[in-house]
């Protein structure tokens, strides 16, 4: 550790709390400044960042029409009263509804996926005047009370019980399906059970089901042909809402505007964050006319002291007109098309690459074992030995998955260099993880 990354730390030890996403110690990298796919820490070194940030770069670090958007509204405006509208709110639900899903086009805007997950989910149970909600078991909506309750696949374990009538449904995991059937033989039995399943365990129809269109967090899992279009028939038949959470796969990451669009199926609510503010904090929960007027007309009301700021509401819109103008939808195909190809040549030079999955600029490789087991724990090597040379992204289910993020801003010699330091830290890590097998063994 160098002199100027050491002195940041110990500032940190001192003064930050240490309740960090899979990093709970106060060692480096330091970040110090970030640039389209490009950040670099402290002490100058680079890396290529293919997590983009937490998920809410993917339009690059510092995209200059958000740095625009933000200088021009810290002159301006920069926080509004959440009791009365103000200018760049209403400009940004304008934008948004030319790009949502018909029939939706009413949004209100908060803070965070987490923020956005709540609120979707207090107008479910506001409308239906139930309470009970369900999720699929390797799903993540956030880390407030209410989501974190229905986030199955990470971050819950040590969490006493915090929402009451939250419920998991079997996700359908194909790789590994949790009751060993194989698709499309099984005719989507794990939902058929789920659904039943579900209906002997609440007082009631639940208000809602709530799912990613892809599961993200929980290890980049793509549901087969027909099973959203089952789940939204199964709410139907319960007067329940359908639920999207598109935190993380919509406006344009998987190469369509919206996940659902690869479906068909239009929710009744649909969650977004991450990018939506181009690196700034903003999310939104939108709906139909029709909902959002049941919903008032018995009394729901929701927000927070900064939702619907001005600056925030100025940088989404500029990250939509990004998005719009610099056909990033197209750029996600392109992305995901170069990224696959380098993903499927390492799987066919690295047996401990059982699995390549995701769309756009969401994609995976499922590690795993000679026995055909997960490969627990191998990935946080592969993750260790990138970022000393230089290469982030995220490690999921266990150290079994990595999970890659590139931002639309990536280049395609710059998916050959990170392709070039996954293949060397694939097999520096296979070999460490070898050698704590036999010794495993061996004692």
């Amino acid at each position: 550790m160098k002199a100027i990354e050491r002195n940041w730390l110990a500032r940190a030890e001192q003064y930050c709390f240490r309740a960090r996403l899979e990093r709970p110690h106060y060692d480096g990298p330091v970040f110090a400044r970030g640039e389209g796919t490009l950040i670099w820490d402290v002490e100058g070194k680079e890396y290529l960042d293919f997590n983009s940030g937490q998920l809410c770069s993917a339009l690059g670090h510092n995209p200059p029409r958000v740095v625009e958007a933000v200088a021009d509204a810290a002159r301006t405006m920069i926080h509004s009263s959440s009791t009365y509208y103000n200018v760049a709110e209403i400009r940004l639900a304008e934008k948004l509804a030319e790009l949502l899903p018909q029939p939706l086009r009413k949004t209100m805007f908060g803070l965070s996926g987490s923020d956005a997950t709540e609120a979707a989910i207090n107008i479910a149970k506001k409308v239906t005047g139930r309470y009970e909600v369900a999720s699929p078991h390797v799903s993540f909506h956030g880390l407030g009370d209410t989501p974190r309750a229905l986030s199955y696949g990470i971050w819950r374990q040590g969490i006493a019980p915090s929402a009451p009538g939250t419920f998991a449904v079997l996700a359908p995991y194909c790789f590994r399906c949790p009751i060993d059937k194989t698709y499309p033989d099984c005719e989507l039995t794990c939902l058929t059970a789920s659904r039943d399943l579900l209906d002997s365990e609440t007082t009631a129809p639940v208000a809602a089901i709530i799912t990613e269109p892809l599961f993200s967090a929980g290890g980049v899992i793509e549901p087969p042909p027909g099973w959203l279009e089952q789940v939204a028939t199964a709410c139907r038949e319960r007067d329940a809402l359908l639920i999207l959470d598109e935190s993380q796969t919509g406006l344009a990451k998987l190469g369509t505007m919206w996940g659902c669009e690869r479906t068909g199926v239009v929710p009744d609510l649909l969650v977004i964050s991450k990018h939506f503010g181009g690196g700034i904090a903003i999310s939104a929960v939108a709906a139909s006319e029709e909902l959002e007027a049941e919903a008032i007309d018995r009394g729901f009301v929701y927000a927070h002291s900064h939702s619907s700021d001005p600056l925030a509401c100025a940088a989404a819109h500029a990250a939509l007109t990004t998005i719009q103008e610099d056909g990033l939808v197209a750029r996600a195909q392109a992305i995901g098309a170069t990224w696959r190809a380098h993903l499927e040549d390492l799987r066919a030079r690295h047996a401990s690459i059982v699995d390549v999955r995701g769309a756009g600029t969401l994609q995976a490789v499922e590690l795993g074992t000679s026995e055909g087991e997960p490969a627990v724990g191998l990935g946080d090597l592969v993750g260790r030995e990138c970022l000393e040379l230089g290469l982030l992204f995220s490690v999921r289910r266990r150290g079994s998955v990595l999970r890659f993020t590139p931002p639309f801003s990536t280049t395609d010699e710059q998916m050959e260099t990170a392709s070039a330091l996954l293949d060397r830290a694939l097999s520096t890590a296979a070999r460490e993880y070898e050698r704590r097998g036999q010794a495993a063994g061996a004692r």
